[in-house]
């Protein structure tokens, strides 16, 4: 069913639509909360346009355009995150002093802002002003999360029961 946005407002339109459109998205991510996420961006990117020049003629095609590709930049994100993630948590069968492997499982729990700093700063040997820059952050926000980080690594590295989520 093709819907204009000259059908009526956004409200009764995202009223007819929303469900259907979760529906695909739960089928085709196979995760309800992802599938709900996703359609509701798409939903809030339609409506920004809703009245603008830049309208959709068929809004309900082009939320489908914009959901499915946010849903592929989402599996794409995952799956850098995994391979990331296999590289900073090394695999049971290689053998490395129990510090270094506690030390990068607790990175690996950092919150992704966090991680990323430890890993532009520590692993790739940037200075805080090029983690600013490769993060596009304030350099003393490069440093507040490296602080923070480092705190919330020291808290683990003591306690390795400890979330580092906090």
């Amino acid at each position: 069913m093709t819907v204009t946005a000259d059908d009526g407002g956004f409200a009764a339109w995202y009223q007819r639509e929303h469900r259907r459109l979760v529906n695909v998205l739960v089928v085709m991510a196979g995760d309800v909360d992802l599938g709900v996420e996703v359609a509701d961006e798409a939903f809030a990117r339609c409506l920004q346009r809703w009245d603008g020049p830049r309208r959709p003629l068929d809004p309900s095609a082009w939320t489908y355009r914009v959901a499915v590709n946010l849903l592929r930049r989402r599996w794409s994100r995952r799956r850098r995150e995994h391979r990331v993630a296999a590289v900073l948590v090394p695999p049971e069968a290689v053998e490395l002093p129990a510090p270094a492997v506690e030390l990068w499982r607790a990175v690996a729990r950092l919150p992704e802002r966090a991680r990323m700093a430890v890993v532009l700063r520590y692993v790739g040997g940037l200075t805080e002003r090029e983690v600013a820059q490769a993060m596009g952050v304030a350099v003393g926000t490069a440093a507040a999360t490296l602080a923070k980080a480092r705190r919330q690594l020291a808290t683990a590295l003591e306690d390795p029961r400890e979330a580092v989520d906090g």
